[in-house]
This record gives structure tokens, C-alpha cells and sequence, in this order.
């Protein structure tokens, strides 16, 4: 988990609770986010980027947008990498990396991130939402997550855990289709069980 704000803790807890090992880091010392980490995200292990990233296999990216012009791409090279983050200007501002709107979000991302596998997902669920609506499989009142990325492999790797969080799936065939995810998109904020959330996605593409 890269990123200990108010995303990152909640992604990890979720994780530790489905029997993942996580290890958490900032853009600092492990000891500056001992406490949180310790406080918050009980069972993760605080690490540098650089150690959490080379014994992950997935890492999760929930940094502040804002910061993501300056993130080094060289640290998450050849991971899969799951972008959880947005581009919302009303709350980050206008950021020039994301203002051509003929790609997603996480085509920039994975354009800048050109030697890491992005899967974009846990984006579009309110970070206070993401413990409340797990549901064991099988579960009519399960709700479902959208998994969106160019390799179907990663893709598969992806929703295997979101399934284990307590999730079903929505798989999208690309990370252009992950724009249906982001702010504004049909499935923003919402809480849907997975027929409501395929009908939703479909409309909007179609």
C-alpha cells in the first residue's frame, strides 16, 4: 500500500481482514507512519516505498493526486499496480496531467507508469463505504466492484482479491473503459449488487 491517508489505511484494513500480509508505506520514514499505521491499519507493516514495493506482488496506489506528477515511476517498475486514485478537480484542483479528457484517468497513469501493469479499481467506492458493504460470496446483498485494465491476466489477479475483500467483480476489457468509474461515471459513489452495476456500465457505453 502506497499511501497512508484517508484511502490507503482503509484498502489495507480491508485486505489484512481477507488474509492478506500488507505492508504500508509514505513518501517518508517507516517510523513516521508507525503510529498510524499501529492506530489504524492494525497488522500492516510500516516499510520504506522501496522494500513494500519489492515484496509485493500487487501494490495498491493511493496517493494524493497531486503528487502523483512527481511520483517515481522507476519504484513500481514491472509490478501490477492497482491506481486507486481519482481525478476530481473540485477536490484536487486542476491538475495539467489529466486534463486531456480523450484518455482515463489511468491511461495517464499507466502512460507514465509505461513499464508497470495498471488495474484501475477501489476508486469508485467512498473510502467509509469499503469496510461497511462486504458481504461473504454468494451473499444477495453483496454489491459489486468494476476491475478495468488492458491485460486480462492482471485483471483476473485483481479480482480474485477484490472477490476475497468481500466483493463481486465487474470486470472491464480496458483502462479507457475504467473511465466509467471515475467521477462522474455511471457507478461513482454508488452501491450496486453486480446485475445493477453491469446494467449501469453497459448503458453508458453503449
Amino acid at each position: 500500500m502506497l499511501g497512508a491517508g484517508h484511502v490507503g489505511p482503509v484498502i489495507a484494513r480491508v485486505a489484512i481482514a481477507a488474509g492478506f500480509h500488507v505492508t504500508i508505506a509514505a513518501s517518508g520514514s517507516p517510523e513516521r507512519i508507525a503510529l498510524i499505521a499501529q492506530v489504524l491499519v492494525p497488522g500492516a507493516e510500516p516499510r520504506w516505498a522501496a522494500d513494500a514495493v519489492d515484496d509485493s506482488d500487487i501494490v495498491v496506489l493511493a496517493i494524493p493526486l497531486h503528487k502523483f506528477a512527481t511520483f517515481d515511476a522507476d519504484l513500481v517498475a514491472d509490478k501490477l499496480v492497482v491506481d486507486a486514485m481519482n481525478y476530481w478537480p473540485p477536490v484536487d484542483g486542476v491538475q495539467e496531467m489529466f486534463e486531456d479528457r480523450q484518455y482515463s484517468s489511468s491511461e495517464i497513469v499507466q502512460r507514465r507508469l509505461a513499464r508497470s501493469t495498471i488495474v484501475k479499481t477501489l476508486n469508485h467506492i467512498g473510502y467509509h463505504d469499503l469496510e461497511d458493504w462486504r458481504r461473504p460470496a454468494g451473499s444477495p446483498a453483496r454489491r459489486a466492484l468494476g476491475v478495468a485494465g488492458d491485460d486480462p491476466g492482471a485483471v483476473e489477479a485483481v479480482a480474485e482479491v477484490i472477490d476475497q475483500v468481500g466483493y463481486d467483480t465487474v470486470r472491464l476489457d480496458s483502462l479507457r473503459a475504467g473511465r466509467l468509474l471515475e467521477p462522474g461515471g455511471p457507478v461513482f459513489g454508488a452501491s450496486l449488487r453486480r446485475a445493477d452495476f453491469e446494467l449501469a456500465v453497459r448503458a453508458r457505453a453503449a
